[in-house]
This record gives structure tokens, C-alpha cells and sequence, in this order.
């Protein structure tokens, strides 16, 4: 069984809801000295980060990842969650010092957000001995979260000749051009959302056929439009197309990219050469995601998954 390495940010995602419009209260010609309280009507707290919920859904999958990151004093509550779902705790950094990252989102009536989001414990490194890892029993991947963690996990792995995947999602923002080519460099997938990946080539002056001098794979999800794979084979680029999951009913999206993530991990130590079936793994596992109010509130047997899989795409979803 290979040991499967998630790096990347423990969080608590906070929702709360504004009965009201925020332009109905922010004054405009007084927007350069603001002052404003905004009164809620509901709070919901939901386990998040990038980590943790690439962990969630792989846990739901039967694997036991292990998750490298950090966490602050008020991680009781995600520690037990954690635990209940066979998830090992042995690489999670506990700061005292710290509070455990978090979102603050508020949603007025008219879905505007303002979203103030603190790192806490996420500022700090977390800490793994890379030593101890046999690289063709290993697969990591490299996930939004402490940065210098993702520049220097990035080159441990490279070094090693560990086959990792890096998904720089929302810390595309903090990285230069020659910085996110180097993370690039000498992956074996390199994941991001359609709007990233054309984040990714304006910071780094890229092309796609760029991109996949430096990288194995190039994975593009596209929300309701399912996600395409790219890869050279004897010099030329070839193209999977995923199709979407029909989905039931979306009531959050949040958290779906991650899941993504779990199902592909998932569909590639089943069948390292079926990069097609990995991604459909990964296109069920963000549709059960949407449709759960929370990136960690769905839940499958491996029976309910194997049978939707089944009557999405054919064939078994965890062949023998």
C-alpha cells in the first residue's frame, strides 16, 4: 500500500448570513473612512483547508492519508473530527501560540460576500522526516498552504524522485513567475481550475506545450464543463475530455476542487495507467462535494459510490 503524503492548510470555515444588503448600509461618498457593523442572522462553522478536505474525501475512499500541516489551540473540535474518520494526526502541527487558520465569510441577501480570512497556525512550517520515505511506495501532493511548505516540499520531493502532484490554487496570487515554474517543474500532474491555469500562464509566460515540458500531466477542472487531461505521448499532446456528474442539487460548490483531488489520488493507486478512470473517480467525488452544504458534510459507502459510478460512466469504480 502506498503512503499517500497531503500537504497543504488546515482550516475552520466560518459562514455566517447578513439578512439585508451590504450596499444598503455602506455609504459610498464614506467608503475612505468606513465604519460598519453588520448584524447576522446564522453562523454555521464547517472543518475546511485544502488538506483537510482532500483527506475528508480519500478517508470516505478507504485510504489513511497522512496529513502534513499546521493547526492552532482551538483544533479540539477538527482533531476529533479527524479522528473519527481514520485520518492520523501524527504529522499535524499543534501551535498553542496560534489560532487554527480561518475563514470568516458573510453573505448578504443578494449572494455578495465579504470574506476576511486569518492564516494563524498556517504561517508557520510544518514538519515531516522525508527521510524515512521509499519514493515507488510514495505519492504526495503539494496543496495550497504555508508557502515556504510548498516551495521546499515541492523540491524534497523532486529531489527524492517522489511522483508528486502540485495544485497551487489560491496562493497562485503570492508566487512569482520563476517561482511557480520551478514548483512546475519535474511534477508528475499539475492541477488547477481553468481560471488558475490561466493565472498560471500569464505569471509564468507560458504556453500549455511550456507548461508540459515541465510537467507530466496537465489536469484543467472545469466546474459543470468536467475536466480535460493533457499529456505528451511520442511527441505529440494528447486530450481526455471528463464529462460532468449530473448533479442532484448544488447547494455549495466550496470545497469540490479538493475532492476533485481526493477521488483522483484514489483512481491513481488503483490504476496508475487509466489516467482517464482516475479522473472520473475524481468527477464523482466533487459532485457528491456540491451537493452538501460544506466541503466536509457528504458522505458514500464505497457501495453507494462503486453503484453512482456505475450509472455515470459504466464499469466498476474500483476494479480488481
Amino acid at each position: 500500500m502506498k503512503k499517500i503524503l497531503i500537504s497543504g492548510s488546515i482550516a475552520y470555515d466560518r459562514i455566517m448570513d447578513f439578512p439585508g444588503k451590504f450596499n444598503e448600509h455602506i455609504l459610498t461618498d464614506k467608503i475612505s473612512n468606513i465604519n460598519v457593523c453588520f448584524m447576522i442572522s446564522d453562523l454555521k462553522e464547517n472543518f475546511g483547508g485544502t488538506a483537510g478536505n482532500i483527506a475528508y474525501t480519500l478517508s470516505l475512499l478507504g485510504e489513511r492519508p497522512d496529513i502534513i500541516a499546521t493547526a492552532g489551540r482551538d483544533f479540539a473540535s477538527y482533531r476529533e473530527w479527524l479522528l473519527k474518520h481514520n485520518i492520523p494526526l501524527d504529522h499535524i502541527k499543534v501551535l498553542d501560540t496560534e489560532l487554527t487558520a480561518g475563514a470568516y465569510i458573510t453573505t448578504d441577501d443578494s449572494d455578495n460576500q465579504i470574506t476576511v480570512f486569518n492564516p494563524g497556525a498556517m504561517k508557520h512550517s510544518a514538519d515531516y522526516d522525508f527521510d524515512t520515505l521509499k519514493p515507488d511506495e510514495t505519492i504526495a501532493i503539494v496543496s495550497p498552504g504555508n508557502l515556504d511548505d510548498m516551495r521546499n516540499f515541492s523540491k524534497i520531493y523532486k529531489d527524492k524522485g517522489i511522483g508528486y502532484i502540485f495544485d497551487p490554487g489560491q496562493s497562485l496570487p503570492a508566487w512569482e513567475g520563476i517561482q511557480l515554474k520551478d514548483m512546475i517543474n519535474g511534477s508528475g500532474i499539475f492541477i488547477s481550475n481553468d481560471y488558475e491555469l490561466s493565472l498560471t500562464l500569464e505569471k509564468t509566460e507560458m504556453s500549455l506545450d511550456d507548461i508540459l515540458e515541465l510537467t507530466g500531466m496537465l489536469i484543467t477542472t472545469k466546474g459543470e464543463k468536467g475536466a480535460t487531461i493533457l499529456y505528451n505521448e511520442n511527441g505529440a499532446r494528447e486530450t481526455i475530455e471528463i464529462p460532468p456528474v449530473k448533479i442532484k442539487k448544488v447547494l455549495d460548490p466550496t470545497g469540490a476542487g479538493d475532492s476533485f483531488r481526493g477521488g483522483l489520488i484514489k483512481g491513481l493507486l488503483l490504476s496508475a495507467g487509466d489516467i482517464a478512470h482516475a479522473g472520473k473517480l475524481g468527477a464523482l467525488a466533487a459532485a457528491y462535494s456540491v451537493e452538501a452544504d460544506g466541503p466536509q458534510n457528504f458522505e458514500f459507502s464505497m457501495e453507494s459510490f462503486n453503484k453512482r459510478f456505475k450509472s455515470v460512466f459504466g464499469g466498476d469504480a474500483f476494479p480488481i
